[in-house]
């Protein structure tokens, strides 16, 4: 998979200041995280910053799009060929690989969508228009069925690629508080959406 971030040695300013961007959203919040500390993280000068970016939304619409990339790399390097089942699992499996590598991506994720407010909801929405596009090319090519709801598709799409993702921390954090010595294997979570 060709890496959206692509590395610093062939980056430009606007890619390095958004990949730092990512990766400090990722570690402290948008919230907790000034232009400037964006700036020396990405060894750019503010200045360089605000006319690259112009506002923090702007740099936010672009870290947006990043991570929105990855997903859509991940998804457009499986082949939509086979049984349906396949080529759902197959899908799954090249998000859930593409996660995997990219810690930043799922704890901006985290961070962007349990934490929401008005201005962060824009990348629910791009998740939101990237789903509903990959569910309407399956129903077309008779890859999803049309006999379920495509709203349904969407929500079980999202929730089965995301879910785990957003409530590992969750699972993690119990564990470590009631497991005993005795116990070797984490319980694993499975999602479905029924509608």
């Amino acid at each position: 998979m060709e890496n959206p971030r692509a590395t610093n040695d062939d980056l430009t300013a606007r890619a390095r200041i958004r990949n730092a961007a990512m990766d400090l959203y990722a570690q402290h919040g948008e919230d907790r995280v000034s232009l400037r500390a964006v700036a020396t993280e990405a060894g750019v000068s503010l200045g360089l910053l605000q006319h690259t970016f112009k506002t923090k939304a702007g740099l936010r619409e672009a870290v947006d799009e990043l991570v929105a990339n990855y997903f859509a790399q991940a998804l457009a390097e499986v082949p939509n060929e086979g049984p349906p089942e396949q080529v759902s699992a197959a899908r799954d499996s090249a998000v859930r690989q593409m996660l995997d590598a990219n810690p930043p991506v799922v704890n901006y994720l985290r961070r962007a969508l349990l934490e929401p407010d008005e201005i962060s909801t824009g990348l629910l929405e791009v998740f939101i228009d990237l789903a509903q596009s990959e569910v309407g090319k399956l129903r077309q090519s008779g890859m999803a069925s049309t006999a379920r709801r495509e709203s349904t598709q969407i929500v079980s799409v999202l929730v089965r690629l995301l879910g785990e993702y957003m409530l590992q921390p969750m699972v993690d954090a119990v564990w470590d508080r009631v497991a005993t010595p005795g116990d070797t294997a984490k319980p694993t979570m499975s999602i479905t959406v029924h509608g």
